[in-house]
């Protein structure tokens, strides 16, 4: 990462919204449902799947969380109705656990019951780590209820995802294995980016080989290619893991793992929370700010 990225990267509040959204423009799906399930039909039609999020989180008011599950009915609905080869992510924080955790359980319940009507599957999204134990628990006890049609996401560079791993291994979970973006202490979470990527290498091997479905969502290649020697020396069938990328991030690795003949899932971000999102996302690559500063001096770059 050149100095100047990192520069770039940790001014990004003081950038112009409008320089952001040029930028984020092929991360983002756009503001509205129908500009995401066009993304989504090009993804289909290039042999991609989608897992669909509505962007927003640490929701504080009962209208704005019925107004969000509103809106998810309305994707699973148009996922259905369209034959879109794709499911949904969601937050807990989305879904009024700020509120009232029982209220959030009830609304991520009915969500997942709608999904299972339409034939459909529910990711929950893991958030920083006041969220975790929550989480955790919000999953076990859809499960409990006899859903399973619903999944779970691990950050690998939580100290505490190797007993979870373990735990809900038991119930044959399907996971979405991810290195975790928030920014947490060196108290509880992994700082070096080897440390990271053998525990998340680590939790990869428990999870396959306790035979639970998982979603290696990644964009390094080291742990690209660990992955093809776990899914080789496992002798997994291609219904039983996925690759999960972001939205307009590593193309190239995108079609050379898909190449080797790997299912691959792209994750689809939109709605009008767009620039927290962006912000977050950039900060993380900081190789990204390259571009920011191309659409700042570069007006017709894309």
């Amino acid at each position: 990462m050149s100095i100047l990225n990192s520069v770039i990267a940790k001014t990004l509040p003081f950038i112009p919204k409008i320089i952001v959204g040029k930028v984020s423009s092929r991360y983002i799906a756009g503001t509205k449902l129908s500009e995401a399930i066009s993304v989504i039909r090009q993804l289909n039609a290039g042999s991609l799947m989608a897992t669909l999020d509505i962007l927003g989180e640490d929701i504080h008011e009962r209208s704005a969380a019925e107004a969000i599950g509103i809106e998810w009915r309305s994707v699973l609905k148009e996922i259905s109705g369209q034959k879109l080869d794709s499911n949904i992510s969601v937050k807990p924080s989305q879904m009024g656990f700020r509120i009232d955790p029982e209220y959030c359980y009830d609304n991520i319940k009915s969500l997942v019951d709608e999904a299972r009507r339409v034939d459909n599957f529910v990711r929950i999204d893991m958030e920083d780590s006041t969220m975790t134990t929550a989480t955790i628990e919000i999953y076990k006890r859809l499960r409990a209820d006899g859903y399973d049609n619903v999944g779970i996401a691990i950050q690998a560079y939580l100290h505490r995802s190797d007993a979870d791993v373990r735990a809900l291994a038991r119930l044959k979970a399907s996971f979405r294995l991810c290195k975790g973006i928030y920014r947490e202490s060196p108290d509880i979470a992994y700082q070096d980016r080897d440390e990271i990527r053998r525990n998340y290498a680590l939790l990869l091997r428990t999870m396959l080989e306790a035979g639970c479905y998982v979603g290696i969502a990644t964009h390094d290649e080291y742990l690209v290619e660990k992955s093809y020697e776990l899914i080789q020396k496992g002798n997994l069938k291609k219904s039983q893991y996925e690759f999960q990328m972001l939205l307009g991030v590593r193309e190239l690795l995108r079609a050379s793992i898909v190449k080797a003949g790997h299912r691959l899932r792209v994750y689809v971000p939109f709605g009008e929370q767009w620039y927290a999102y962006s912000v977050r996302r950039l900060k993380e690559n900081p190789e990204i700010a390259g571009y920011v500063l191309k659409a700042m001096f570069l007006p017709n770059h894309k």
